[in-house]
């Protein structure tokens, strides 16, 4: 899938799209809001609002005035319960920040969370993309303390980001709880806040309408492909959401808001905004991730030591003959190869999860660790073959 990009180039959101409408430049910087549109078959759906109101009003008709009568108010007297919508959101709103990131022609929008209390903030790569190399980049709370920070560390293939508040040593930050992604069910509730087209402090709810959905992403500039097995949830993210935090009904974060469907369906077509279909980096990766950017600044990825054709859909992953650049398909002495594997071979699964294209094997490879195990399903002039292997690593984009 394309953007949260373009597929296969190396889903999303909310990895940065263009924006809707773009308001003229300011200062000749092109505004951007951070979003990213992912690259999955879906059907256009149309969505409209109906408000509601309390009360009602009566008039004469041969009266010129009118008499309402209001609500007696007693909503002002109820406490919101601590695992209500308004207790969660009460609670995370302060630990959630709006970015603001300049730098390269381009300025943008996202959001991101508190992660711990030595002032790292995580957020998507794509919404600090452009303020790493030199640019400017700030933090914004919902009480309108605004830090400046800096770039930590970033990784363009997880479209994961962690950014540090500077001269923020007396700041009082309490770290979003951080919940566990693997254990997630589809009908989960679910609570999106961001700062949608730059409204910040905004909050959405919705489910986890699917896990495991391979989406590959990128902002439509020029960039490579991000790749997630990601938690696809109803609640509604547009450009900006990208970096907020997905929690769960304890309030605690399963996800980062990455990428949504165009209703378009694929970049340039339609107006980029919610449809219903949000994807989020699992938290449990994303904080992998985070941990590694922390300590040394650059991510690792695990990897199997093939390559693969990333135009193909449907019949799974096939390890290709022959490269342009005249480099081995199946890396000598790999992983892939110790377990057998060869060039024309397509690989149909991955630790029992379906593999339907290159895109999604990566996906699902990124969704392990280096050095853990995983069997391999594949097939090889039209027979069925198994194998295990052990994941390597690369470090670095």
């Amino acid at each position: 899938p394309g953007a949260p990009g373009t597929p296969g180039g190396g889903p999303a959101s909310p990895w940065g799209a263009p924006p809707v409408s773009p308001p003229a430049p300011e200062g000749g910087r092109k505004r951007r809001f951070g979003g990213l549109i992912a690259a999955v078959a879906a059907a256009a759906l149309l969505a409209g609002g109906v408000g509601t109101g309390v009360g009602y009003w009566a008039a004469d008709r041969t009266d010129r005035g009118s008499t309402t009568i209001s609500a007696d108010g007693s909503l002002d007297r109820v406490d919101r319960a601590p695992d209500s919508v308004a207790g969660i959101a009460a609670k995370a709103l302060p630990s959630v920040v709006t970015i603001q990131a300049e730098g390269g022609g381009e300025s943008g929008t996202g959001t991101g969370f508190v992660y711990d209390q030595q002032g790292h903030i995580m957020t998507n790569n794509h919404v600090v993309a452009s303020a790493a190399d030199g640019g400017e980049l700030t933090a914004t709370f919902s009480d309108g303390r605004k830090y400046d920070a800096e770039v930590v560390g970033r990784a363009q293939g997880y479209d994961v980001a962690v950014i540090k508040l500077k001269n923020a040593g007396g700041a009082k930050l309490t770290p979003l709880p951080l919940g566990n992604s693997d254990k997630v069910q589809v009908g989960d509730a679910t609570i999106a806040i961001g700062a949608p087209y730059g409204l910040s402090g905004t909050v959405t709810t919705g489910i986890v309408s699917a896990k495991n959905r391979p989406v590959a992403s990128s902002d439509g500039q020029g960039s490579k492909a991000s790749y997630m097995s990601a938690l696809q949830t109803d609640a509604s993210i547009n450009p900006g959401n990208s970096g907020g935090p997905l929690l769960n009904a304890e309030g605690a974060v399963i996800g980062i808001n990455s990428a949504i469907q165009s209703a378009g369906g694929g970049l340039g077509q339609g107006s980029p905004g919610s449809i219903g279909l949000g994807f989020a980096i699992p938290i449990n990766q994303a904080q992998r991730v985070g941990k590694a950017l922390i300590e040394t600044g650059e991510p690792v990825y695990p990897v199997i030591g093939v390559q693969v054709d990333l135009r193909a859909q449907g019949n799974g992953a096939r390890i290709i003959e022959d490269t342009d650049d005249g480099s081995e398909p199946v890396t000598p002495g790999g992983p892939a190869d110790k377990a057998g594997l060869k060039p024309g071979d397509v690989i149909t699964e991955l630790d029992g999860v379906s593999i339907d294209s290159g895109p999604t094997l990566i996906s699902e490879i990124w969704a392990h660790e280096p050095g853990e195990k995983v069997s391999i399903t594949y097939t090889r002039g039209g027979k069925e073959n198994e194998a295990e292997l052990t994941l390597g690593s690369r470090e670095g984009d």
